[in-house]
C-alpha cells in the first residue's frame, strides 16, 4: 500500500477498506461525491455502497460535479440508493428512473450548485467522498482528473472520505488551481483576467481532522464516448470555421478568436477538431471538459493553453496523453466548476461558447434537455452558464435525428433551456444562421433558409407563412405549435 501518497503520517491510521468506509454513510444523508463528466469520480466507495444496499437498504441524496463514470449511477440506481440526484447525469438506467419519478432529479446550471450550498439554499453535504492522487503534509487533498465541486463538498461536509487512486499519476499534483470565492455581502471580484492565470492553491484546503477514512483504489476513469467526426459534424465545423474567418476579416474577432468553450459530446468535439485544419493559431480554451480535441490541437501547435474542470479522453487518446503528461502540464489548469463556469469570468474573458442543442425552433429558442418536452435526457450542464454571458453563444446540432424521423428544427421547442435572447448563432450540417440583430420574423427566415433539412423545409415554411398571416410579433399557430412532437409520439415521425 502506497503510504507515500499520504504525506501527513497521522492520517495513516485512517486507511481502511471501501466496505468499512461505507459505514460512515447513513440512510437519509446528503452525500457530495467527486466526479465531473466521467473523470475523477470516487469509485470504490460508491461501488461498495451499492453492494451493501442490496442487503441493507438505504437511500441518499447524491450531488456531484457532473456525470459519473464506471457505471456508478447505474449501480446506485439499481441498488435503490438514490432518492435525489443533482446536478447532471448521463446514465440510461438513472435516466429511466428519473423519468419514471423514482429518483428526484434537480437539473442545475453547473456553476450554481456550490453557490446555493454556500448560501444555504441547498442542504450541506453530511459527508464528502473525494478521489485524490495524494494528501499533502498539511492534510490537504490533491484531486485527480477533475476538480468539479469536490473542493467545496470537502469544505462544507462534516466528514470526508478520501479515495487515493494509484492508477492516476502522482504528478497530476500541481495541475489544479483551487480557488474559493469570498462570501456575500462583501464578496470581492474574482482575480482572474487571463485564461492561464492561477489564483488559488494546488490542493483542497481542509482540516485533516475531518478525514474519517482513506481508501486506496486502482481503478481508471471511464473512457470518453466521443467518436471520430462524421460527414455531418465535419460540415458543421466547416460552416463555423468559415464564419470565424469572416468575423476576423471584418475586424469583429481577433486572429486567435478569443477563449473557446466547447460542450461535451461528439458534435462539440468535432467542431473543435475542425480548427485543426484552419488558419487559426495561438488559440486558448476556457471550458469545462478538456476532450480529445484539446490535445489534438496542442499536438498540432494550434492551441497555447487550456483551462477546464476535468480531463475526459477516449481510449484513442487517454494513454498517449497521460503517458506524456509533462508535455502538456504547463499548458493546462483544472479549476472548480464554479470558477470554470462563472458568469463573471465568461463575460470578462469574452468567451466563444459552443454547445449542443437537442432541438431549436423558428425563433432561436433552444432545448438542450428534454425529449418531447417531458423526458429528461442528461441535463442543462454548463451551457446556460456560458450562453447568457458569452461573447458569442453558439448552438450546434445535426438537422435530423433517428434516420430522419425527427427534425431538430421545429415550430416551437417542447422545452426551453436557452431563450432566443441568449442565442447568437445556430449551426447544422445544412448551414449557419447568424441571429444577431434580427427580429423574430427575420430570425425565422434565416433559420429556415440555412439550418433546416430539405425533408422538412417546405413543412416549416408552410407553418411560418400561415403563422405570419395570423399575425403577431412572434407568429405562432398555437393549435399546431407542438403538432410535430405529437406526430412523433403517435406515429413515430415528425413528417406529414
Amino acid at each position: 500500500m502506497q503510504f507515500d501518497r499520504i504525506r501527513l503520517s497521522a492520517l495513516h491510521q485512517k486507511v481502511m477498506s471501501a466496505e468499512q468506509a461505507t459505514d460512515f454513510i447513513k440512510d437519509g444523508m446528503t452525500v457530495g461525491m467527486s466526479g465531473f463528466t466521467r473523470a475523477g469520480e470516487a469509485k470504490a466507495v460508491p461501488q461498495a455502497l451499492a453492494h451493501k444496499a442490496k442487503t441493507q437498504p438505504l437511500k441518499i441524496s447524491l450531488m456531484t460535479g457532473a456525470s459519473l463514470g464506471n457505471d456508478l449511477d447505474k449501480a446506485l440506481t439499481e441498488a435503490g440508493v438514490l432518492a435525489r440526484r443533482m446536478p447532471f447525469q448521463v446514465d440510461s438506467t438513472l435516466r429511466k428512473a428519473i423519468n419514471n419519478g423514482e429518483v428526484m432529479f434537480i437539473d442545475q446550471h453547473l456553476s450554481e450548485t456550490v453557490e446555493q450550498l454556500r448560501n444555504h439554499q441547498l442542504k450541506l453535504p453530511d459527508i464528502a467522498v473525494i478521489e485524490a492522487v495524494a494528501i499533502t503534509e498539511q492534510g490537504h487533498i490533491v484531486p485527480s482528473t477533475s476538480v468539479g465541486n469536490s473542493a467545496s463538498f470537502a469544505i462544507f461536509a462534516k466528514q470526508v472520505i478520501v479515495e487515493i487512486n494509484t492508477s492516476h499519476r502522482a504528478d497530476l499534483e500541481g495541475l489544479h488551481d483551487v480557488y474559493i470565492p469570498t462570501y456575500r455581502p462583501s464578496r470581492t471580484p474574482l482575480p482572474l483576467v487571463k485564461v492561464d492565470d492561477r489564483i488559488g492553491s494546488a490542493a483542497i484546503p481542509i482540516d485533516p481532522a475531518k478525514i474519517v477514512a482513506i481508501v486506496f483504489t486502482e481503478q481508471p476513469d471511464s473512457y470518453s464516448t466521443v467518436s471520430v467526426p462524421d460527414e455531418e459534424t465535419q460540415a458543421i465545423a466547416s460552416h463555423l470555421v468559415r464564419f470565424f474567418e469572416q468575423e476576423v476579416q471584418a475586424g469583429n474577432l481577433a486572429k486567435n478568436l478569443g477563449p473557446l468553450q466547447a460542450g461535451i459530446g461528439n458534435i462539440a468535439n468535432a467542431v473543435m477538431m475542425g480548427l485543426l485544419h484552419s488558419s487559426f493559431e495561438h488559440l486558448t480554451m476556457y471550458s469545462e471538459v478538456l476532450q480529445d480535441s484539446t490535445f489534438d490541437l496542442f499536438d498540432a501547435g494550434k492551441l497555447d493553453f487550456a483551462s477546464g474542470s476535468s480531463i475526459t479522453l477516449s481510449e484513442r487518446r487517454n494513454a498517449e496523453v497521460f503517458s506524456q503528461l509533462e508535455k502538456y502540464k504547463n499548458k493546462l489548469v483544472l479549476r472548480p466548476q464554479e470558477i470554470s463556469n462563472h458568469p463573471e469570468l465568461v463575460r470578462r474573458l469574452g468567451i466563444i461558447a459552443i454547445n449542443t442543442a437537442l432541438e431549436f425552433d423558428l425563433y432561436g429558442n433552444v432545448n438542450s434537455t428534454h425529449v418531447c418536452g417531458t423526458q429528461m435526457m442528461n441535463g442543462i450542464g454548463g451551457s446556460g452558464d456560458f450562453a447568457r454571458n458569452a461573447h458569442l453563444a453558439i448552438f450546434v446540432t445535426k438537422s435530423i435525428a433517428k434516420n430522419g424521423a425527427i427534425s431538430s428544427v421545429v415550430p416551437m421547442v417542447s422545452h426551453v433551456d436557452h431563450t432566443e435572447h441568449d442565442v447568437d448563432i445556430l449551426v447544422t450540417e445544412q448551414g449557419l444562421a447568424d441571429l444577431r440583430g434580427l427580429a423574430p420574423r427575420e430570425r425565422a427566415k434565416v433559420i429556415i433558409e440555412h439550418c433546416v433539412h430539405p425533408d422538412y423545409k417546405a413543412q416549416l415554411q408552410d407553418y411560418f407563412d400561415r403563422a405570419c398571416h395570423k399575425g403577431g410579433h412572434t407568429p405562432h399557430l398555437l393549435a399546431e405549435a407542438f403538432s410535430w412532437h405529437l406526430r412523433l409520439e403517435q406515429l413515430g415521425s415528425m413528417k406529414r
